[in-house]
C-alpha cells in the first residue's frame, strides 16, 4: 500500500496494520539495496514493513510482498528525519515491538534462521524486556574497484576483532548503570573521517513501544532502561545490525572517497549470512534465549 506522506499514513493508513507482531520500519536513504532490505525483513518474521523515503526511491509493490507492506512518501536526508520517522510511529504504535533501520542494513538475532522476530519478542515480553540492544556490524565489499560504492552483498565482509566498549556516563560524569558506549569496524579504523558523535556502533534496533518514549539522534532512548544491555538479574539476548552504510559514506563523501583504496585488513572475515558466525565471534549473545 502507498502513502502519499507521513501523515496521511499516521491518518489513515495505520488501519490497515497486521494487528498482530512486531513492525519493521526502513528509511531509504538511497536505491542501494532496497529489495534485499525488505525482503530480509519479511523473512526474519515482520508482518508490517513500513518504508519511509523519497517517492522517487520507493521501489514498484511486488504482488507477492503481501498487504504488510506499507510505502512511505517521506524525505530522510533532512535533519532529524529518522526521530521525525520514528517517534510518530512510536506513539501510534504503542504497545508493539518496533525494529528500524536504514536500506542496506540487515537485522539478525541468534538462530533467526529457524526462529521469527515474534517469537523472539515474545520471549522477551516474558523475560520482562522492552529493548533489545543491536550492535551495528559494519560489512564492506572487499574490491572496491569492482564495487566503487562499498557494498557487495554476495561477497561481504566484515571486522571480526577489533571492538571495545567504554562505560557510558551521564553528562554531568555519572556512571549510567548497564549502559555502554561500545566502538568498532570502519568508524573506528577510519575514524579521521567519522564525526566523533557517530563513532559509536551501538543502537536499540528493537523494543517495545510505549507512550512517552522518545527515539533521540544519537540512537537511544528517553528512558534510561531502555538503552541498557540486559537487565538487573540476567544476561539478556542482545542482535546485531549487519550494515553497508558507514562503507557507502565513507566511499561517497568526498572527504573519504579518494583517501580510501581498501577497507579488508588483516582481520577480515568473509560473511556468511548466519547468526552462529556473529554468535561465535562474541558480536551478539543469545542470553537466556533458547
Amino acid at each position: 500500500m502507498r502513502h502519499r506522506s507521513l501523515s496521511a499514513f499516521l491518518d489513515h493508513g495505520r488501519a490497515g496494520l497486521d494487528p498482530g507482531g512486531p513492525c519493521a520500519v526502513i528509511l531509504l536513504e538511497d536505491s542501494t539495496e532496497v529489495q534485499s532490505t525488505i525482503a530480509h525483513a519479511q523473512r526474519c518474521g515482520f508482518q508490517n514493513v513500513l518504508v519511509a523515503g523519497a517517492q522517487a526511491l520507493l521501489p514498484d509493490i511486488d504482488p507477492e510482498a503481501g498487504t504488510g507492506l506499507h510505502l512511505i512518501a517521506h524525505e530522510v536526508h533532512d535533519a532529524g528525519a529518522m526521530t521525525e520517522v520514528v517517534n510518530p510511529l512510536i506513539d501510534v504504535l504503542a504497545g508493539r515491538w518496533i525494529h528500524y533501520c536504514f536500506n542496506a542494513e540487515y537485522l539478525h538475532f541468534p538462530f533467526c534462521e529457524s526462529r521469527s522476530v515474534g517469537e523472539l519478542t515474545r520471549f522477551c515480553n516474558e523475560e520482562r524486556r522492552a529493548s533489545i540492544l543491536t550492535y551495528v556490524v559494519d560489512l564492506y565489499a572487499r574490491d572496491l574497484v569492482a564495487h566503487p560504492d562499498g557494498v557487495n552483498r554476495h561477497d561481504a565482509h566484515f571486522d571480526s576483532a577489533g571492538y571495545y566498549a567504554l562505560q557510558r556516563s551521564s553528562g554531568a560524569g555519572e556512571v549510567l548503570n548497564r549502559q555502554l558506549d561500545v566502538f568498532g569496524g570502519l568508524r573506528w579504523r577510519f575514524e579521521e573521517h567519522v564525526p566523533w558523535t557517530r563513532r559509536r556502533i551501538d543502537r536499540v534496533g528493537l523494543f517495545r513501544a510505549a507512550e512517552g518514549l522518545r527515539l533521540h539522534e544519537d540512537h537511544s532512548f528517553n528512558q534510561p532502561e531502555y538503552n541498557t544491555f540486559a537487565c538487573a538479574w540476567h544476561h539478556n539476548v542482545s542482535a546485531t545490525i549487519c550494515s553497508f552504510r558507514t562503507a557507502k559514506a565513507l566511499m561517497t563523501n568526498p572527504g573519504s572517497k579518494h583517501a580510501i583504496t581498501n577497507f579488508a585488513w588483516r582481520n577480515s572475515e568473509r560473511f556468511d549470512w548466519t547468526s552462529s558466525q556473529l554468535m561465535e565471534l562474541g558480536l551478539m549473545e543469545p542470553g537466556q534465549w533458547f
